[in-house]
């Protein structure tokens, strides 16, 4: 029997309908001081989860400034086992304190059997997977009080067992738990490029109404032992041209969606990394003037 969804889950303040980059303690002073125009920050909660100390300082003093979002790595919501309720009592905590216009993790496990594991493992596609992933995504929303998004991840293997492709799998589950999804566009490359199917066929049937915020990001060009290509979800790099076409026609299809460009290693200096963000501003701005016109006119 499927789950049936509780009662529709609080929705935080929206995010504005601009472009946001992650938060780094490298380029917070300079932020500050020059009152960079940039549409949100986000981080990682699981780096803020002390109870002080200069992230605190310089959280909060980002936070008066600007539109904050949390995106979690840690909760292991695929994951076989119970969730962890001391790491959600922190989540809350911090959700509490920072007020973040929106919290979003991903569809992968990181915990085993209480151990911890540095890296988010991807899932079979299954009915028990579906109702395990349903049921955690739940209780996560009861506990924190508010929406989850559910980012697609990217992966480098596929699972056999699979019955359903991911799109439907994450449609379903948004269906059951009324929780929303994170469209990382750079992750749809990835995974189509390292599985062969056709990123623009994920996109164009991809659930874009239930999408409330787009991560964007770069990845590294490496191969297989058979010589095919083989992308790996790096971070550490600008956007490719490739996943900026598949961003514009995300956009051109919804119209502006609150967008992050992630940069977690090998950090430029800060206005490049918010140049990457006023490439993807100028495309929503784009289209936002579109959308304003075709009001207009109707």
């Amino acid at each position: 029997m499927p789950l049936s969804p509780r009662s529709e889950p609080a929705l935080a303040a929206r995010l504005p309908e601009r472009a946001g980059v992650g938060l780094k303690l490298d380029h917070v002073k300079q932020i500050l001081e020059e009152k960079s125009e940039i549409g949100f920050f986000e981080v990682h909660p699981e780096n803020y989860m002390g109870a002080g100390g200069p992230p605190h300082h310089y959280l909060s003093a980002i936070r008066e400034r600007y539109p904050l979002s949390l995106h979690g790595v840690g909760l292991s919501i695929g994951g076989a086992g119970r969730l962890d309720g001391a790491h959600l009592q922190k989540l809350r905590a911090l959700l509490d304190r920072y007020q973040p216009q929106s919290f979003s993790e991903h569809l992968a496990w990181s915990t085993h059997e209480g151990h911890f594991l540095n890296d988010l493992l991807p899932l079979p596609y299954t009915q028990e997977t579906l109702r395990l992933v349903a049921a955690h995504v739940e209780e996560a929303q009861e506990r924190l009080g508010r929406k989850i998004l559910i980012e697609n991840p990217s992966t480098y293997v596929a699972f056999s067992a699979s019955d359903m492709d991911e799109v439907d799998f994450l449609a379903e589950l948004a269906g059951r738990t009324g929780c929303g999804l994170l469209l990382d566009v750079n992750n749809v490359y990835v995974s189509a490029t390292n599985h062969a199917y056709s990123p623009e066929a994920y996109l164009d049937r991809f659930p874009v109404h239930l999408v409330g915020e787009i991560h964007l990001a770069g990845h590294a060009v490496d191969e297989d032992e058979s010589g095919a290509p083989l992308l790996v979800d790096t971070h550490d790099r600008s956007v490719t041209d490739a996943v900026w076409t598949l961003y514009e026609r995300v956009i051109a299809r919804v119209g502006p969606v609150p967008t992050l460009v992630e940069w977690d290693s090998e950090l430029p200096d800060w206005p490049v990394l918010a140049a990457e963000a006023a490439r993807a501003e100028a495309i929503l701005f784009s289209a936002g003037e579109g959308r304003d016109a075709r009001r207009a006119a109707s």
